[in-house]
C-alpha cells in the first residue's frame, strides 16, 4: 500500500511543480523572526490580511527586542484585524521575551526548541525551518489536510499524524515544497467547498474523480 501511495506522490509532485513553478511562502517577511510573527498572525486568518498588517507592525517593532519592550495593548491594537488578537499579541510578546532571554533575540533552528516557544506549534515550526533556514519539513495546514485526504494519501485527520505519514511518502528534499504546493493548489483549484475538478491538473490522479 505504501509503495502505491509513494508512486502516486511521485506523479503528483512534478505536475504541481509545473503548475506552480514559482511557489514560495506567501507571508511577507525579511528575516526568520518576522516570519515567525507573521505565521502566528496567520492562524485563522488569510495571508493577504496578515500582509496588510505586518508592514506597519514591523516598521514600529522591527525585532524581538522591540516587541519584548512593546506595550501589550499596542501590539493588540496593531494586530486586531487578524482575529484572536489578544492571544496572538500575547504569544508574540512572550515569544520575543524568551528569545531575548535565551537566544539573543534569534530564532532557534531546530524543531524541538521551536515548538517549546509561545505560539509555535509543529506547523509554524516547519514553516520557519523550511522557508527561513532550508531545513526540510512538511507543513500541514487546512489545505494540506484537505488535499492529502482527497488525493487518497491519508485517512488521518490529525495534522501531526498526517505530517508523519507524508514524511514516509514524500522524498525528504521535497518536504517543504510539497506543503507549499498543496497550499497553492488548495487556494487556486482544490477549494474546500467548490473544488474546480474539471480544470484540475491532478484530476486523473484523484481517487474521487479520476482513474487512480
Amino acid at each position: 500500500m505504501a509503495e502505491s501511495l509513494s508512486g502516486r506522490v511521485k506523479k503528483i509532485l512534478p505536475i504541481l511543480k509545473q503548475t506552480y513553478p514559482d511557489v514560495e511562502c506567501a507571508l511577507h517577511h525579511d528575516n526568520p523572526f518576522q516570519l515567525a510573527v507573521a505565521t502566528i498572525l496567520s492562524a485563522q486568518c488569510t495571508d493577504k490580511r496578515v500582509n496588510m498588517v505586518t508592514p506597519g507592525l514591523f516598521k514600529k517593532y522591527s525585532d524581538a527586542k522591540a516587541f519584548a519592550k512593546a506595550p501589550l495593548a499596542d501590539i493588540e491594537t496593531r494586530v486586531h484585524s487578524t482575529g484572536f488578537y489578544k492571544n496572538k499579541a500575547k504569544s508574540i510578546k512572550n515569544l520575543s521575551m524568551i528569545l531575548m532571554e535565551k537566544y539573543d533575540g534569534k530564532i532557534p533552528q531546530n524543531l524541538e526548541e521551536l515548538v517549546a516557544l509561545p505560539g509555535i506549534g509543529r506547523k509554524t515550526a516547519n514553516v520557519i525551518l523550511g522557508v527561513a533556514f532550508g531545513v526540510p519539513g512538511i507543513v500541514v495546514d487546512t489545505h494540506v489536510k484537505r488535499l492529502t485526504y482527497r488525493l487518497g494519501l491519508t485517512k488521518k485527520t490529525d495534522p501531526e499524524k498526517i505530517e508523519f505519514e507524508m514524511m514516509e511518502l514524500v522524498p525528504k528534499k521535497d518536504w517543504t515544497d510539497f506543503g507549499l504546493l498543496l497550499i497553492f493548489h488548495g487556494r487556486a483549484i482544490c477549494e474546500a467547498r467548490k473544488p474546480k475538478c474539471e480544470i484540475c491538473p491532478l484530476n486523473r490522479l484523484c481517487p474521487k474523480i479520476g482513474v487512480a
